[in-house]
């Protein structure tokens, strides 16, 4: 099954929101770190994609889109290996996304949480690594952002891109993707409150130490599975 979706948005751009919007348009399974720590042995594919062994079919086998970390930092090598996929660059204000980030997934205390783990390798080297570990920078991070941004509008042609806030709601990404509007609500889920009580939660129950069981409980929990 080849990726029919690329979302190069970073984390905390509104990509569980939108995992869950895509599979409510049926699109299918999409990846999205939940499905990481849901299933704890799938750091490894992460950290054998840095090394140089590379099988995105593995990784994304049973899945038609793909949204947030580890994927979108990889959005050029996915755009052309599957050169059919949409793509879909999820963006917000620059400054609102690092104090976002500060407080949740980048924050020192996560870092620190999950640093001698598995999973914390793997964010490690596909995810901090590109940030240069530069993460409690504003200026640097939110210069980050923004020239990311332009680099993925400059190079996926218009016609494959949508460049979207998810306060824009159904509209405009079932225009995109050629589908009827649903009548239900546009999902918003993984508020940063919510993410920072889930997370501070995880660590204080965890004893100091991020086991498998305790990944997959956050996993299930960020999507309410």
């Amino acid at each position: 099954m080849a990726l029919k979706i690329i979302g190069a948005g970073m984390g905390r751009t509104g990509t569980a929101s939108l995992k869950v919007a895509l599979e409510a348009l049926d699109i299918g399974r999409c990846y999205h770190m939940t499905e990481v720590l849901k299933n704890p042995k799938w750091t490894n594919d992460w950290i054998n994609v840095v090394e140089g062994k590379v099988d995105w079919d593995k990784i994304f086998r049973g899945y038609s889109a793909t949204v947030d970390n580890p994927g979108c930092n990889y959005w050029k090598e996915l755009a052309n290996y599957y050169p059919d996929a949409k793509v879909i660059l999820t963006v917000r204000d620059a400054n609102s996304w690092f104090d976002s980030t500060n407080e949740t997934i980048h924050s020192v205390e996560f870092a620190g949480f999950i640093k001698d783990s598995p999973f914390g390798e793997m964010v490690q080297k596909t995810i901090w690594d590109v940030m240069e570990n530069r993460m409690q920078d504003r200026e640097y991070m939110v210069d980050f952002f923004t020239k990311r941004s332009e680099e993925i509008i400059r190079s996926i042609a218009p016609e494959r891109l949508l460049v979207y806030q998810i306060s824009d709601g159904w509209g405009p990404l079932c225009k995109f993707l050629g589908v009827p509007v649903p009548k239900s609500d546009f999902p918003r889920i993984n508020s940063r409150d919510e993410t920072k009580a889930l997370l501070s939660s995880l660590m204080a129950a965890s004893g100091g130490r991020l086991s498998e069981e305790a990944m997959a409980k956050v996993g299930r929990e960020l999507h309410g599975d």
